[in-house]
């Protein structure tokens, strides 16, 4: 059976020629990959054999100069853990420090197996969160736009009928003024607000990312929001559980672990606990009770006490990946419930916002009819 998964994979058709790329690799491509050299490893094949199969079906670009530069190292004598440590960002410390624990005790194909099975799950679950903000974030654009263009080209068309009436601009309400110095602002400067509606949702956050402080602060600040700060919560705890569960099965020692773990953790408050986990184990304390004692409470009591009994059983491996599955469900649960309230939510904030327009609109022409018919 194996043989001929092996086969099955070097059968794909290959495509020769190097080329030249930038940047990493997607984690799809990094998933695919490395199921793909776990089936190859789990038959037999020659680790050299299996990266010359994989290199030979990639397309030109960056991931295949990075595979033909691994085997040329792995054929001139180094371990495929130091040859993929060459490439981080390709490659990154979790992927490298689990092959070279797979290598130590002689299990690559099973770690490999178990690694591609963390990337596929790690990308669904991201996959899933970033489809769940698509949503909300493409009907908010398509009101934005809606209600510029309401601003920008029928409210004007008023203004020239009020501008005609007796008493001018002065007899006109104020939310009526209002509305028109702000459609006189927008149909000369809509350009620039757009530009500042893009840097204060896209570029303020990544401003302030760009201090330790201000990281921490934006970290901080996500997981206190209403409603997306419980979400993200679940993300972080899911991701924490899975990452160092899938390690310490992998034989990579806790301390080690734990260091890899904080650099993927992604989040400077989640980076803080790990390391207060880190220096407490070192201390000779447990796991579960720094990670009870945090501050910033990311970790509820079912994860603590699961954690706990790892611990004192020995099985903490498997209590990790237990509430790793755990959170990716309720992480699902979440993301329909909050596509579930943002749908109406967005909803209202549009009725609300074309009511106003209308409401300036209309008051006007509602104060005229009662002077004509004498009311």
């Amino acid at each position: 059976m194996a043989s001929k998964k092996a086969q099955a994979v070097a059968n794909v058709p290959q495509k020769k020629g190097g080329g030249f790329g930038l940047g990493g690799v997607s984690d799809k491509q990094l998933a695919l990959f490395t199921t793909q050299l776990s089936t190859l490893q789990d038959a037999g094949l020659p680790i050299v054999s299996c990266l010359k199969i994989l290199e030979g079906q990639l397309a030109k670009g960056h991931f295949k100069n990075v595979l033909i530069n691994v085997t040329d190292d792995v054929e001139s004598g180094a371990s495929l853990s130091e040859a993929l440590g060459k490439h981080p960002r390709c490659f990154d410390g979790l992927y490298v420090n689990m092959v070279r624990a797979g290598e130590a005790g002689g299990v690559l194909d099973v770690i490999l197996a178990r690694l591609a099975s963390f990337k596929e799950k790690a990308q669904k679950l991201r996959r899933r969160v970033k489809g769940a903000a698509m949503y909300p974030i493409a009907v908010l654009i398509v009101i934005v736009l809606i209600l510029l263009f309401i601003m920008t080209q029928v409210v004007p068309k008023f203004e020239q009928v009020f501008r005609g009436l007796p008493g001018g601009e002065e007899g006109l309400p104020p939310i009526t003024k209002f509305m028109m110095s702000m459609s006189e602002w927008l149909v000369k400067w809509w350009w620039a607000f757009l530009l500042g509606m893009f840097l204060l949702i896209w570029g303020l956050p990544r401003l302030v990312g760009m201090t330790p402080g201000g990281r921490y602060f934006k970290d901080k600040t996500k997981l206190r929001m209403p409603i997306i700060g419980n979400l993200y919560k679940k993300v972080l705890v899911a991701r924490f559980t899975r990452t160092f569960g899938t390690l310490i099965s992998s034989g990579v020692p806790i301390l080690e672990a734990l260091d890899i773990v904080k650099g993927a953790a992604g989040n400077a408050v989640m980076e803080e606990i790990i390391g207060e986990v880190h220096d407490a184990i070192r201390e000779g304390e447990s796991i579960a009770e720094p990670l009870g004692n945090s501050k910033a409470r990311i970790f509820d009591d079912l994860v603590i006490n699961m954690v706990d009994v790892g611990e004192k059983t020995g099985e903490l491996d498997k209590m990790l990946m237990k509430v790793a599955d755990n959170y990716d469900e309720e992480v699902d649960v979440a993301v329909g419930s909050l596509t579930s309230l943002l749908e109406p939510l967005l909803i209202v904030v549009m009725g609300g916002a074309v009511f106003a327009i209308v409401l300036a609109l209309f008051l006007p022409l509602l104060k005229i009819i009662d002077s004509l018919t004498g009311g």
